[in-house]
């Protein structure tokens, strides 16, 4: 449904048709379709947040919502920044969008125990997309992997939202992690990512004659 859906949508989004307020029905309708199937198209998420701020009348604040959630699933992309560019101060004042800011804030900052413990107060709005904690948990190994050269099991469990060993054991695999210990998973020789550059720089004659000639 979602990939019929991308291809009629595509068709609304070219040129001026971009900017038809009849089209956020089926625009909103693709929203919920994405977060019912795990499927994402930022392109037209922003569509319908640049037609609500061009017909403030029509603004629906479940769909905003789902479409700052799904944002969120595609970090450390900077989505969620771009989606937030299109919204005003009285938009990011109402409860439930001010929530999801919050939850953000959490992830900037990669506090990511706080966002676990977060989450459960605002399963209403996270439990209507499909796959949120497992696309968050994608980008907590994205930051333990360029982060971390080992880390204890206990502390990659907590991360990833105090998961279960079996569960845990599923990530790790997933990233080609090791376990070099009962207690210590090895990430990655974190040395081996440090590249060195040289710096060549070039000064023509032209360029320092007038300095060398205040100098005689």
């Amino acid at each position: 449904m979602a990939e019929v859906m991308r291809q009629t949508v595509a068709g609304m989004l070219k040129g001026i048709e971009r900017y038809n307020p009849d089209n956020l029905t089926t625009l909103e309708r693709y929203v919920e379709i994405q977060s019912r199937e795990n499927a994402y198209d930022l392109e037209a998420n922003l569509a319908v947040l640049k037609l609500y701020q061009l017909n403030p009348h029509r603004f629906n604040i479940d769909i905003t919502c789902q479409i700052l959630l799904k944002a969120l699933t595609n970090l450390p992309h900077t989505d969620f920044v771009l989606c937030k560019c299109l919204l005003n101060e009285k938009i990011m004042e109402e409860e439930s969008i001010n929530q999801i800011m919050f939850l953000a804030d959490i992830l900037e900052r990669c506090d990511f125990q706080h966002f676990w413990d977060r989450v459960p107060t605002i399963s209403h709005l996270c439990d209507r997309i499909v796959g949120f904690q497992d696309s968050i948990r994608k980008f907590v190994c994205h930051v333990v992997g360029i982060t971390f050269q080992t880390i204890e099991k206990y502390l990659l469990a907590q991360l990833l939202g105090s998961i279960d060993d079996t569960t845990l054991k599923h990530w790790v695999k997933k990233y080609g992690w090791k376990e070099e210990s009962k207690t210590i998973i090895f990430i990655a020789n974190q040395d081996e990512n440090i590249k060195t550059k040289n710096i060549t720089e070039k000064i023509d004659f032209d360029s320092v004659a007038g300095l060398m000639a205040a100098c005689l």
